[in-house]
Parts: C-alpha cells; structure tokens; sequence
C-alpha cells in the first residue's frame, strides 16, 4: 500500500502555463506580431510573479528547462474578457493584460496549474497560429 502512494507522489502532473492571446489584434486589427507576442511575455511573466510563492509554480520554475506553454487564441476582446470572467468565477488564478495607456485587454495568463485541473474551462480556444 506504501509503495502504491510512493509510486503516486514520485510522478507529479505535469504542470503546464496556458496563454490566451487576441488573434484579432494581428488579424483585424493590423497590430505587429512581436507587439502581440510582447503582451503575451507581459502577462506569463505578471501571472508568475503574482503567484510566486504558489506551490505550483515553484515546482514550475524549479523545473526550468522543462517549463510547458500552451497558447492559445481568443477571437476578440469579448471572448477574452468572457474567458477572464469564467476563470474568475471558477477559482483559476489568471493575469488578464491590459495594455496600457491604451487600456486594451489583449491577453491572459494562467499561473502554473496541472494540465487536467484547467484544460477543460481552455477547450474551446485553438492554439494560436
């Protein structure tokens, strides 16, 4: 029975980082593609360092060159926000980014969670292209 649990705690779930980026920014909007990759660093990074001291993302960073990002595209600023709202709602620790002094949300970033404890609220998002 021991072993049974040591075998459990021995491989942890892999812990993933997931990013919802504005794909209308690049694709309506005419923004350049680095500045859209720019706010999605700026939101993993505040989702991170909010969440420094979170016993996931410690095991996130301390696995450093193993670190998992999913990104994924949200069509427009209202599926963003919608998204934002549901994650608030369920208990998901996120970062929405808004730029500034635009005050344009453009992205979100969750903190460091095991990959089946939020990928079904991320289901309807594709990864961004």
């Amino acid at each position: 029975m021991a072993a049974a649990g040591a075998a459990g705690a021995a491989s942890p779930a892999r812990l993933v980082q997931y990013v919802v980026v504005r794909s209308d920014l690049v694709q309506q909007l005419s923004w350049p593609l680095g500045a859209v990759i720019t706010q999605a660093c700026h939101a993993a990074t505040a989702a991170v360092h909010l969440h420094a001291q979170d016993p996931d993302t410690l095991r996130y960073l301390d696995e450093l060159d193993s670190m998992h990002k999913v990104v994924l595209a949200a069509p427009d600023e209202a599926a963003l926000c919608g998204l934002a709202a549901s994650l608030t709602e369920a208990g998901v620790a996120h970062k929405l980014w808004v730029e500034q002094p635009e005050n344009i949300p453009t992205c979100l970033a969750l903190k460091p969670y095991p990959r089946e404890a939020v990928q079904p609220l991320m289901r309807k998002f594709k990864l961004f292209k």
